[in-house]
């Protein structure tokens, strides 16, 4: 089955001028929910929504700045799919309502599944 790429995480020194910025030039919108580290600028007009979370003090600019995600509803099931096809997924991480869990392309690239788009609003 195919997979859709739907979010782009996005790893800024300053969230809020990056927001701002997309808003403001590409018609995104900020959903900002209580309590989540990342503000997710909504494609409007269809396409990837962009992930916008804060980057960590020792990376350096240019360095890990994006990140795929792919949408599973399940991720354990996923990611053990994934290692008897020869690609490995690091431990699987809880979230505010969903979990995740992040691996390397070929050339080095992030990429994560994730069920954030699965989790159930409060």
């Amino acid at each position: 089955m195919p997979l859709a790429l739907n979010r782009l995480i996005l790893y800024a020194r300053d969230v809020e001028q990056t927001v701002a910025f997309y808003e403001t030039h590409f018609g995104f919108q900020a959903l900002r929910l209580t309590g989540d580290r990342i503000v997710e600028l909504v494609a409007l007009s269809g396409g990837a929504n962009i992930m916008v979370h804060a980057v960590a003090k020792g990376v350096k600019s240019g360095q890990v700045t994006v990140k795929l995600v792919f949408d599973v509803e399940d991720v354990s099931g996923f990611c053990e799919k994934s290692a008897r096809n020869g690609l490995v997924f690091g431990a699987e991480h809880p979230a505010d309502g969903y979990s995740y869990a992040n691996a390397k392309d070929p050339c080095g690239n992030s990429i994560q599944v994730s069920s954030r788009a699965f989790r159930k609003a409060k």
